[in-house]
């Protein structure tokens, strides 16, 4: 092994780039600029969540001038996700996107949840929702929702709905259109609003709800049907499609999904209130509600109190559904 060179036996040039290295270490740390705020997405790349998410990134780090960063960590209808971000560091760097799953369903349907979501979590603000639609396969003689619904109630058990999974919202809406029908709809869930879809399109099933922006393109094509807007307003990405209360079942209104940030119980009030201005500055923003609106997601009214509102505005609804329907997840 060769010996270290003494400080005598370093050249004069080599111990000024060393000096000069040295004396650049600040900058360079300075350079690199402040951590990245990441958001944690309980669902997987090129969801309705993640499409949110990514493009609220850019504005978002606009406004805090720092860099963010969108994570996925999926499974067990989001639980894993918001379990992660609720055992994170309080510093505000680290939120969830929150949806219905991970802030109301999932507290009723799993009989044991590794996080808490009223004591885990402070609300940061709504970013978006994304409405539903009621769609059919297309067949000869049953047109509108009235049509289906008596099919339905006229052969009990024969008619099967897809979903993206139990306790989704796709699953929750049709049990809900089932109890203020009482009617008898087989329920065949799947992996995600995709492959929901995808059994509708090939026949293997009669009915779903599920995001307009998700079955636009099949309903324009007439490959679908679009039977309503379960809600109390037609949805901008299918404004042609009335809402059920418009064909006489206004009973039959499901909560939009929607999607906004959660941070770590013990944030700093100080950067709540950072985060708070900058996502209200961000979804003010022209762009960014132009590219949300194109794909059939609709910005909502930014804020912590506009988001408890609208969690208590949703949790009765999903109470009622899940005690009649009996829906457990474990």
């Amino acid at each position: 092994m060769q010996p270290l060179p003494s400080h005598a036996s370093v050249s004069p040039s080599r111990r000024r780039f060393v000096a000069a290295s040295v004396a650049l270490l600040p900058t360079l740390a300075l350079a690199q600029g402040p951590a990245p705020l990441r958001l944690v997405v309980t669902f997987g790349v090129g969801g309705i969540a993640d499409v949110v998410a990514r493009l609220v990134a850019g504005p978002l780090a606009a406004e805090l001038g720092q860099p963010v960063v969108v994570e996925n960590r999926t499974g067990a209808s989001g639980t894993i996700g918001a379990q992660w971000v609720a055992q994170a560091p309080a510093d505000g760097q680290t939120l969830l996107v929150g949806t219905p799953s991970t802030q109301l369903v999932n507290p009723l349907i799993y009989a044991r949840l590794p996080y808490d979501p009223v004591r885990d979590f402070v609300p940061v603000s709504l970013l978006a929702e994304s409405p539903v639609v009621m769609v059919s396969r297309p067949l000869p003689g049953l047109n509108g929702l009235a049509a289906w619904t008596a099919h339905a109630q006229a052969d009990p058990g024969r008619l099967n709905f897809a979903s993206a999974g139990a306790g989704t919202t796709p699953h929750l809406g049709m049990e809900l259109f089932k109890l203020e029908t009482g009617t008898d709809i087989l329920h065949v869930p799947y992996r995600s609003g995709a492959e929901a879809a995808a059994a509708l399109l090939a026949g293997t099933a009669d009915l779903l709800v599920e995001a307009a922006t998700v079955v636009r393109p099949f309903v324009q094509s007439g490959q679908m049907q679009a039977l309503c807007a379960p809600g109390p307003r037609r949805c901008a990405a299918l404004p042609h499609v009335a809402t059920s209360g418009e064909q006489g079942l206004a009973s039959f209104a499901v909560p939009a999904p929607w999607f906004g940030l959660m941070a770590p119980d013990g944030t700093p009030a100080a950067r709540v209130a950072v985060l708070q201005a900058a996502a209200a500055r961000a979804l003010a923003q022209p762009t960014l509600r132009a590219q949300l609106m194109e794909r059939g997601i609709e910005p909502m009214e930014p804020g912590a109190r506009a988001y408890q509102a609208t969690l208590e505005r949703d949790l009765p609804v999903y109470q009622r559904v899940v005690r009649a329907a009996r829906i457990t997840a474990g």
